[in-house]
């Protein structure tokens, strides 16, 4: 397991650029709220910890994983001024291939749209075989992945930065 060992939530905060002069957005799904939500915090509070400004973070819902897809594009689209973009969701295996299916579409959306603009979408989405195993990753025994993701947006609006030309 790719988290044994590791808490999601540490990073060391002397090696995370400064994020004060960045502006991020921030695409939540609201299935499986209580782990999104979770995620959403986490990925806030350490925007929040490592400089971002409060008013430079922007939060849209979409109904489910699957529409993060357009959200982010949305946002892409609205928000030029944005340096990063994180989606957060969450898809719990169940009894029929359509985890299988919102999986590999989320996964292949978000790839596109880093592809296709120059503002970098950030993968926060959970795919796990249980609820317990979405809730040891959304702030439970092995932190926060919300928090993780928040690092990689950092690292990507600081990346995107030096090299604008």
């Amino acid at each position: 397991m790719a988290t044994a060992g590791k808490n999601l939530s540490e990073y060391d905060k002397a090696s995370i650029p400064n994020a004060n002069n960045f502006r991020f957005g921030i695409v939540v799904s609201e299935w499986n709220s209580e782990i999104t939500e979770n995620l959403f915090q986490g990925a806030f509070d350490a925007l929040i910890d490592n400089g971002a400004i409060k008013e430079n973070i922007v939060r849209w819902n979409v109904p489910g994983s699957f529409e993060l897809i357009y959200g982010c594009k949305k946002m892409q689209q609205s928000y030029d001024m944005l340096d990063a973009i994180i989606a957060v969701g969450n898809v719990i295996q169940g009894e029929t291939k359509h985890f299988d299916f919102v999986c590999e579409g989320v996964t292949q959306g978000i790839k596109d749209l880093n592809i296709q603009s120059d503002i970098p979408v950030i993968f926060c989405v959970l795919t796990d075989n249980t609820k317990q195993q979405s809730i040891d990753r959304s702030g439970g025994k092995h932190g926060n992945k919300g928090s993780e993701t928040a690092i990689a947006a950092i690292k990507m609006a600081a990346l995107r930065q030096q090299t604008k030309f």
